[in-house]
C-alpha cells in the first residue's frame, strides 16, 4: 500500500510531482493556510509523510499528524520546525542544504557588487532621465570590490561558497568567524579565522551567513554595528531575525556604515512602509537566495529523495533529525 504524502508548498518540477504521484498518496496543497486550508488540516490526520517548506510546523500543528514518520524539507534552513518535538515523536526530517548552496552565494555575490557600485540609484537615475552630464559626480560614486577584506559570519556552505568567489574572482582577502576552524579554507583561500569583534572592525564587507537559532537570533545588534567603519557594507542571505533590524535602521539613517544589501528581512514579506525602504543605501531583495529554475528544481529532486530514503526505513542523505 502507497503511503500518504502531505505536500505543504508548491513543487515547481513537473517530473517530480509525476514521480512522487506513482510513489505515494498525493495530498497537494500548496496554500496550506489560505485556498487549501481545509483540505490541508483534514489530511494531516493521516499523513504519513510531508514535503515543503516556508511553513511552521510547530507542535500543536504536528499533533494533528498521528501517523507522521518523515518530513522532507524543501529548503536549507529548519528554523521553521520544532525539533525537540520531532525527537520526541521520532519523526525523520531532512532538507536541501547543498541544492542552494551555488545559488544562495550568487545572490550575496549580486548584492555585494550591486550595493558596492549603487548599481540600483544609477540604473534609476537613468530610468528618470536624471543622468544630465557625461560624467557622474564624484558625489555618486561607489567604491570598488577587487582587493577588499570580505568577511564572513559562518563559514559552511554558503560562507565557503562566497568566499570561493570573492578570492578567486575578485583578489579579495577573506576574514571569517565561526564555532570551529576551517584548515582547508584557509590553505587554499587564505581564509583567516578571527573573533567576530575584529571581523566587525576590519572587513570591508560582512555577510551573515549562519542559521537561525536561539544562539543567532539578533547576533548582529547595536554593539556589533557600533565596531563597524563609515566604509563597511553589510550583507544579510541567512535569516532576518539573526540580526537587530531597529538597530541595523539606525546605524544606516545616521551614515554609521556606507550601505546594506539585504534578501532577508525580520518580517517577511517586507512592509511597505519599513524605514529601510527610504533609505538610497539599503538593496533589499524579496528573499530571492534559491530562486532560479535550476535551484527550485534541484531542492525539490534532493527533497523527494530524502523522503523515498526515509520511507523505504533507510537513512537520507540529508537528515537533520
Amino acid at each position: 500500500m502507497k503511503p500518504n504524502l502531505l505536500i505543504f508548498s508548491r513543487v515547481s518540477s513537473p517530473a517530480v510531482m509525476a514521480e512522487l504521484d506513482t510513489l505515494c498518496n498525493v495530498t497537494y496543497c500548496p496554500d496550506p493556510l489560505g485556498a487549501d486550508e481545509t483540505r490541508f488540516f483534514a489530511a494531516l490526520s493521516d499523513a504519513e509523510a510531508m514535503m515543503g517548506a516556508s511553513l511552521k510546523l510547530d507542535r500543536s500543528l504536528l499533533e494533528r499528524a498521528p501517523k507522521l514518520k518523515v518530513i522532507a524539507s524543501v529548503s536549507a534552513g529548519y528554523d521553521n520546525y520544532d525539533l525537540d518535538y520531532l525527537r520526541e515523536r521520532g519523526i525523520r526530517l531532512t532538507n536541501t542544504p547543498d541544492a542552494v548552496t551555488e545559488t544562495t552565494a550568487d545572490t550575496a555575490f549580486l548584492l555585494l557588487m550591486m550595493a558596492a557600485r549603487r548599481a540600483l540609484e544609477m540604473a534609476d537615475l537613468v530610468r528618470q532621465g536624471h543622468w544630465q552630464e557625461k560624467n557622474i559626480p564624484e558625489s555618486l560614486f561607489g567604491t570598488d570590490v577587487h582587493g577588499k577584506r570580505l568577511g564572513i559570519i559562518g563559514l559552511g556552505r554558503i560562507g565557503a561558497a562566497i568566499a570561493r568567489r570573492g578570492h578567486f574572482g575578485f583578489g579579495m582577502s577573506i576574514l571569517y568567524s565561526g564555532q570551529s576552524d576551517k584548515p582547508h579554507l584557509e590553505q587554499t583561500l587564505g581564509a583567516q579565522r578571527v573573533e567576530l569583534q575584529q571581523l566587525l572592525a576590519e572587513a570591508d564587507f560582512i555577510c551573515v551567513c549562519v542559521p537561525l537559532s536561539d544562539k543567532t537570533r539578533q547576533l548582529i545588534g547595536a554593539p556589533e554595528f557600533a565596531l563597524m567603519r563609515p566604509q563597511t557594507i553589510f550583507l544579510n542571505v541567512s535569516r532576518g531575525p539573526v540580526v537587530d533590524e531597529a538597530a541595523l535602521i539606525d546605524v544606516l539613517q545616521r551614515g554609521s556604515i556606507r550601505a546594506a544589501g539585504l534578501d532577508v528581512f525580520a518580517r517577511e514579506p517586507l512592509p511597505a512602509d519599513s524605514p529601510l525602504l527610504a533609505l538610497k543605501q539599503v538593496l533589499a531583495l524579496p528573499h530571492i537566495g534559491s530562486a532560479t529554475v535550476e535551484a527550485r528544481e534541484l531542492m525539490a529532486r534532493t527533497a523527494a529523495d530524502n523522503l523515498k530514503y526515509a520511507l523505504l526505513g533507510h537513512l537520507p542523505p540529508d537528515c537533520v533529525v
